[in-house]
This record gives C-alpha cells, sequence and structure tokens, in this order.
C-alpha cells in the first residue's frame, strides 16, 4: 500500500473514532439526570422490589415515635445533636437549641451556613464548609480556625478532652486538632503499609464519633463501613456490608451518619432507601429504630447508586441523655423522636 495513502486512512479512522467518542459523550451527557426528576428508569419489577425493600419486618422494630416531630423553622437543616437536655440543630445560617419538648431556647446566628457542629460544657464548636468557628454559650464567637484548604468540605466534629476531631469530605481525611485549633495529625489517609485503605466518600456524607472505649469511630461509606482508629490514626478494627437486606448497608455510600449509645452500641442511618438501624459494639445487626415506611413520603424513593443523584437527602440522627434516638428529617425539616419499646 502507499504509505502516503496509509497514513491517510489512519488519519481518517482517528477521526472516525473520535467523532463517535464526541458524539457518545454528547449522548450520555443528554441523558444523565442530576435531579433525579426523570426516575430510576428501573424495570417494574425491580420497583416492586424496592417497595418490599421498605416494608420492614415489624418483628424487627425496637423503636416508636414517642412524641409529635419538632419543628426546627429551617429551610434547610443539616445538623442534629444533644447535650444536657438540650437538643441543637445546625440549619440555614443559624445553630438553634431546642428543649426535649420542642421549645426554642436560644439561637446562634452566623455569616455563613453552618455544616456540622459539637457541643461541650464551655463551648460550642461549628464547622461552616471549610473552617471551624468557636463559640460560648452565649453565642459569642471565640475564635475561627485555619481552613484545611480550598477543597475542603467539612462534614462532622467530635470533641474529646483536649481534642477534636473535624471529618473532611472533599479531601477525604479525619484532622485532628487541639482546643486551639492547631493540627496534630490526619487520619485515615491510603496507607498499605500501616492497613489503611483509605476513605472512599463519594457524596458530601461524612461522619464520625468518639465511642466510650477511647477510639474514633468514622464512617467509610463509599466501602459501607464503620471504622475504628486511635487518636494517633491506627485502624483497629471495622465493620460492615453492602446489602439491601436490612442487616447491610445499601446504595452507593451508607451509613451517612450515625451515633454512638451508652454501651458503644451505633445507631446507623441511611439515605435513599432510608433506614434507621440499631448495630451492637461488634457491629452485629440489632434491629431498626424506624424503616422507608415511617421516614419517607411514599415509603421508598429509591436506592441510590449513581453518586451524582446521591449528593442530598441524607437524613442525621443523634442520641440523647435518655436513650431517646433523635432523627433529623432533612425533607421536612423536623426533629422526629423516637424510644425503645418497652418488652
Amino acid at each position: 500500500m502507499n504509505k502516503t495513502l496509509g497514513i491517510k486512512w489512519t488519519q481518517l479512522g482517528i477521526a472516525v473514532a473520535v467523532g463517535l467518542a464526541i458524539v457518545v459523550g454528547l449522548l450520555a451527557l443528554l441523558r444523565l439526570d442530576i435531579t433525579g426528576q426523570s426516575g430510576s428508569r428501573l424495570s417494574e419489577e425491580y420497583s416492586y422490589d424496592l417497595e418490599d425493600l421498605a416494608k420492614i419486618d415489624p418483628n424487627l422494630i425496637l423503636y416508636e415515635e414517642s412524641s409529635a416531630p419538632i419543628s426546627t423553622g429551617f429551610q434547610q437543616a443539616h445538623s442534629i445533636t444533644a447535650r444536657s437536655g438540650s437538643i441543637y440543630v445546625a440549619g440555614d445560617m443559624s445553630v438553634r437549641e431546642f428543649s426535649t419538648d420542642g421549645k426554642l431556647l436560644s439561637e446562634i446566628v452566623f455569616s455563613d451556613m453552618p455544616r456540622c457542629l459539637a457541643i461541650t460544657d464551655s463551648a460550642i464548636y461549628v464547622a461552616m464548609k471549610d473552617h471551624v468557628e468557636e463559640y460560648d454559650h452565649q453565642g459569642d464567637r471565640l475564635a475561627a480556625w485555619q481552613s484545611p484548604g480550598d477543597e475542603a468540605v467539612l462534614t462532622s466534629i467530635a470533641v474529646s478532652k483536649d481534642d477534636v476531631f473535624v471529618a473532611d469530605a472533599g479531601n477525604r481525611v479525619v484532622l485532628r486538632y487541639d482546643r486551639t485549633g492547631e493540627l496534630i495529625n490526619r487520619i485515615g489517609e491510603k496507607d498499605e503499609a500501616r492497613n489503611i485503605p483509605g476513605f472512599v466518600v463519594p457524596s458530601p456524607y461524612f461522619d464520625l464519633a468518639v465511642a466510650g472505649d477511647g477510639l474514633l469511630r468514622v464512617t467509610n461509606p463509599g466501602r459501607h463501613h464503620i471504622e475504628a482508629y486511635t487518636f494517633n490514626g491506627d485502624r483497629e478494627f471495622w465493620w460492615g456490608e453492602f446489602s439491601s437486606g436490612p442487616g447491610g448497608f445499601c446504595g452507593c455510600c451508607n451509613p451517612v451518619s450515625f451515633a454512638m449509645l451508652d454501651d458503644d452500641s451505633y445507631v446507623t442511618c441511611e439515605k435513599g432507601l432510608i433506614r434507621v438501624k440499631v448495630y451492637d459494639p461488634d457491629g452485629v445487626f440489632v434491629g431498626v429504630v424506624a424503616g422507608p415506611e415511617q421516614l419517607a413520603p411514599g415509603g421508598v424513593s429509591h436506592v441510590c447508586l449513581d453518586p451524582v443523584q446521591c449528593q442530598a437527602g441524607g437524613f442525621d440522627v443523634a442520641v440523647d441523655a435518655a436513650g431517646r434516638v433523635l432523627v433529623l428529617d432533612t425533607i421536612k425539616n423536623v426533629v422526629r423522636v423516637f424510644t425503645k419499646i418497652q418488652e
């Protein structure tokens, strides 16, 4: 074959391939539904399966809704915690404190949107998107900490004695600070030598808490795990599995939030197929606080498999001193209160 002709045919083939790739890419973009309004495009048979998944065996349900929901008054609530007989909710541009019966007790207003918070006897720690601020209980700002970077998306805070832990979903790492805001170390970055696989965080849900055994618990939502770390960053153990059954975590990235009970049991919350469940200290499934039929309008929305469609809709959960489970419904912007059913 003529060498020049062969080169021209090769160039033409490359051009055609590139053109087809561009067309396919444009078609994919046109079909991509980042709003979810066009539905999941699942078959009717699978849609029926989802309805079945929304039904929880009554024998598994350990809690009941014990009071009317508490209205937060927010257009968009983000995070909940409980301490010293009060319920604190971050949303819109403020943090509001409520009594256990839903009375508004106090409010701190900010110039930025609070994403999460932690309460101690002496201070209130609030994370905006890219930095932490510290306030006293009268609402006066005590400090604003340095941002960990432009990519930061701060989603959870926990305080233990002299340490403050902050989950950064944007950088997929846990930041350990002292009480003055000085960074001590980073926890959970991929390190094969230390058997740390790294956090997989496809959506802005990345939660943590300090348990009674002195270990830090952190969600690894893309792996469907909760992992335990020392404060120096050694991974001690993990638990959790991918499953649509009641004992597992389904979708692209769950659990989205959790809280610790006094005996180091866990209360977990999933998005998509919204379920709040209880696991023992070893991660063994115990039962259900509430399922989709109780928590989601119509019983079930969808099993969220595509990270693009999993960027919103996650509920938050807390446990108060009386052992009540407080579920922050971010659809209706209310606090749902669940009490354990007495045998």
